[in-house]
């Protein structure tokens, strides 16, 4: 929260760069460390808030208690990352993480990303970075549809455009998995070690994903890389959390007024973190552990605690809470209303949840609607229903079939199904198969079957008659009754 009492107008708010730390307000933490003779270790493709919120944080918190041999390198592969690059630029790929809670906010300068390369304008330099000696982990946050991976199949897409490109042009590719191919093809022809590949996206077996797609991809260039990177390229799994909405013009603000800090780009998050890998590496990784991070033998625990209760709860409170006209999750999430329905979906999914080392499950969904209330974020619902055909069936209907299968109850989840249904028919939809959901929404009123038979969604639960009863006869009392008479019954 903003202490009014703090904010010194008549102080000028100074530029983020290398040589203006010193000038930073004594409350705005900076490098304690020297960033000229850092070894630039790590690579990351797809530098956005998320990352810069999370595992950059960490390297940083390494190199601020005397790491030196850990520092990284961002890439952006897409037009737009050529906004991202100029922010870091500008600014000596220094930025500012502010951190919200619900009784204090705290700003931090970052200072772990030593340099950033925006492949499109320099191809060549992606790839050396890539293939250097020095690279030891290369970790991604590239979204689901990064890795080519059909939602329904589960089959390498082959046909897809960039893969196509990337195929016939393996010296000068486009999409992540003709960099990685190109440049462990270059590690193998020198004779260098490779890099592991580490996935950070919100995807379960993320490691194995990305591992089976970059196989594919090498299969299909050159079987005999394939071989080596099966054989030498570690792909472990993890589990990333920490709440990052889209950084607005009142963050900005806030920056400004509150710490006097003038940042391009700064990211907003909140307290809470959590970082959880497998511990196989194929070439060296920084000791993660001393800034937090938990290594283990086994993470899909984990994973599936986040993805069925974190992210499903997410998805919960944005479809039913933008129906009912919440703008943002901490208005849905403090409701009582809401509340008493979100603690109730959580007892229908907790079943599924195995027990695990270091997890108090009830403190566990207990932390998660007190993140899910800190006003301070002002994450927009918007962005939490976006990519509903690509969450969905990650975060809800595995849930369904598990406790189907079981014959316990789905009820709760059935609704949200029923509020995905209407908010396809009622808002502007931000999804990869947008045009194709929302004519089949809209064509079909209040009986959302041919919806539930999109196969690449739902796969065969349209086969399952309580499901679509369920949500049938939920997306008529919605339309009768309105959310909160229905959400309370």
């Amino acid at each position: 929260m903003i202490d009014e009492a703090m904010i010194d107008a008549t102080r000028s708010p100074v530029r983020v760069a290398e040589a203006n730390l010193r000038e930073m307000a004594s409350e705005v933490q900076i490098p304690r460390y020297s960033r000229r003779n850092l070894t630039v270790s790590l690579v990351h493709i797809g530098v956005g808030g998320f990352h810069r919120a999370h595992q950059a944080v960490y390297l940083d918190d390494l190199l601020n208690n005397g790491e030196t041999g850990w520092s990284e390198c961002g890439i952006g592969l897409l037009p737009q990352d050529a906004r991202m690059k100029q922010a870091l630029i500008s600014q000596d790929c220094l930025y500012t993480v502010l951190t919200r809670g619900s009784d204090k906010d705290h700003a931090r300068i970052v200072g772990s990303i030593a340099s950033y390369i925006h492949a499109i304008e320099k191809p060549e330099a992606a790839l050396e970075r890539l293939s250097a000696p020095e690279t030891r982990v290369v970790s991604l946050t590239i979204t689901e549809g990064g890795y080519y991976i059909d939602e329904g199949s589960g089959k390498f897409q082959e046909a897809h455009p960039t893969v196509v490109h990337d195929l016939e042009h393996p010296s000068a590719p486009r999409g992540v998995l003709g960099y990685l191919a190109a440049a462990l093809d270059r590690r193998r022809r020198r004779g260098i070690a490779p890099f592991t590949v580490l996935s950070c996206d919100n995807l379960p077996g993320n490691g194995r994903i990305s591992r089976y797609a970059l196989l594919s991809f090498a299969e299909l260039l050159d079987p005999g890389l394939r071989a080596w990177i099966e054989q030498n390229v570690a792909f472990p799994n993890s589990m990333v959390d920490g709440i990052t909405p889209v950084t607005t013009d009142a963050d900005r603000a806030l920056l400004r007024d509150r710490f006097h800090v003038e940042d391009a780009w700064p990211v907003v998050t909140e307290p809470f973190r959590q970082w959880i890998i497998e511990d196989h590496f194929s070439n060296g990784r920084p000791p993660w552990e001393r800034a937090g991070a938990q290594l283990t033998s086994d993470v899909s625990g984990y994973e599936l605690m986040k993805l069925r209760l974190l992210n499903a709860g997410h998805s919960a409170l944005g479809y039913l809470g933008v129906l009912h006209g919440f703008q943002y999750v901490h208005e849905a999430a403090a409701d009582p209303i809401f509340q008493a329905f979100l603690e109730r979906f959580f007892d229908q999914v907790a079943p599924l949840i195995p027990l695990l080392s270091g997890i108090d499950l009830g403190d566990y969904r207990s932390t998660l609607i007190r993140r899910f209330s800190n006003a301070a974020i002002r994450d927009q619902l918007s962005r939490i229903c976006s990519e509903g055909s690509s969450k969905l069936p990650k975060f809800i209907l595995p849930s369904i079939r598990e406790l189907a299968s079981a014959g316990r109850p789905y009820s709760r989840l059935s609704l949200v199904i029923a509020g995905w249904f209407l908010y396809l028919q009622r808002f502007d939809v931000i999804d990869a198969h947008r045009d194709e959901l929302v004519k089949i929404a809209k064509a079909a009123g209040d009986d959302p079957t041919p919806l539930l038979k999109v196969s690449s969604v739902f796969g065969d639960l349209a086969s399952n008659a309580n499901f679509v009863g369920e949500v049938t006869g939920f997306v008529r009392r919605l339309r009768k009754d309105g959310m909160m008479a229905t959400i309370s019954a």
